[in-house]
């Protein structure tokens, strides 16, 4: 009996093809669309209904998880930009130029989220300069997680696209 053979056989290691890869990609932007600046949605909404107690949580939340974003980005930003750059440019070079499947569906996993963390950093900033309070508040996060949706949807599209295009290319049928 052949270990590798049967693993193989029983999990699809095509990227594109595998259920478990659509999984992964669902849960990683429900993830990042409910977590907005590392505080859970529901929290905003909550201050916004309720008030008290639950806004000032918010907002110590908010100040806290801001101000870390901030400060790793000005103590370690630069490395971190150019290790992503350099990761991003590995996997779209290996898959987009040499055709390495999973290097494509990596790719389309990470890019997206690089930019949804740029666009993070930047609203920590703005948010830690200013310090808004109540309804400024809940509108930005608002704001930041209606982007992050937008990016998510238009990430999935793509992907999906690629994916199918992928798949038929490199089916029975495809190459005929």
């Amino acid at each position: 009996m052949d270990w590798y053979k049967t693993v193989f056989e029983v999990i699809d290691m095509r990227s594109f093809s595998n259920l478990w890869y659509w999984i992964g990609l669902a849960v990683i932007w429900s993830t990042t669309s409910h977590w907005v600046l590392g505080v859970p949605y529901d929290m905003v909404t909550r201050a916004r209904r309720n008030g008290g107690q639950a806004e000032q949580d918010l907002q110590d939340m908010v100040r806290i998880n801001c101000n870390r974003f901030v400060f790793i980005g000005h103590l370690a930003g630069v490395w971190l930009l150019a290790f992503d750059s350099m990761i991003i440019a590995v996997l779209a070079t290996l898959g987009f130029w040499y055709g390495v499947e999973f290097a494509q569906a990596l790719f389309l996993f990470v890019f997206p989220l690089s930019v949804v963390g740029l666009i993070s950093f930047a609203a920590a900033r703005r948010i830690s300069a200013d310090m808004p309070r109540g309804e400024l508040l809940h509108r930005r996060l608002t704001r930041h997680r209606i982007l992050i949706q937008v990016i998510g949807m238009l990430s999935v599209f793509v992907t999906a696209m690629w994916g199918m295009y992928q798949n038929l290319a490199t089916s029975p049928l495809g190459q005929g």
